[in-house]
């Protein structure tokens, strides 16, 4: 994965150590900006409350009340619980211009944010987020 410019993750391991911490699955779209197949995610039609946390370092990224059903196949998020906790970038990739999301703190893949797809939500942004690169802590816990 490409270093994102002009930022520094408060969150730095080396690829050895990426590799160790994660499971194959997480490590490829968490370290190697890969996507898990649709409908297959753990978060994909739950509706617990709770807090989203990234996977690989722990912190705070999405919060269950900004969730919304967007029959995508991936958990969608109409805003991540704080601006500052994730990394919005330019992605060129498959022939088509897309807005990468990363975790602030760790710099790992996430999924993408898409607009004006006509979602009724307060901010018309759909964060469509591979629910591997989570986890869920539910309220109470």
């Amino acid at each position: 994965m490409e270093p994102v410019r002009g930022t520094t993750p408060k969150v730095v391991k080396s690829d050895e150590e990426w590799r160790e911490e994660l499971t194959p699955v997480e490590y490829a779209v968490l370290r190697q900006a890969g996507t898990e197949p649709a409908w297959t995610g753990e978060y994909t039609e739950t509706k617990t409350r709770g807090v989203y946390v990234c996977r690989a370092c722990g912190a705070e990224l999405f919060r269950s009340e900004t969730k919304f059903e967007s029959n995508c196949g991936w958990p969608s998020f109409y805003t991540p619980s704080d601006a500052d906790h994730v990394i919005l970038r330019e992605d060129l990739s498959h022939g088509t211009r897309r807005t990468e999301v990363l975790c602030a703190t760790c710099h790992s893949h996430l999924g993408h944010v898409f607009e004006g797809e006509g979602y009724q939500t307060p901010t018309d942004q759909r964060y469509c987020i591979n629910s591997v690169s989570m986890r869920l802590l539910p309220e109470g816990e």
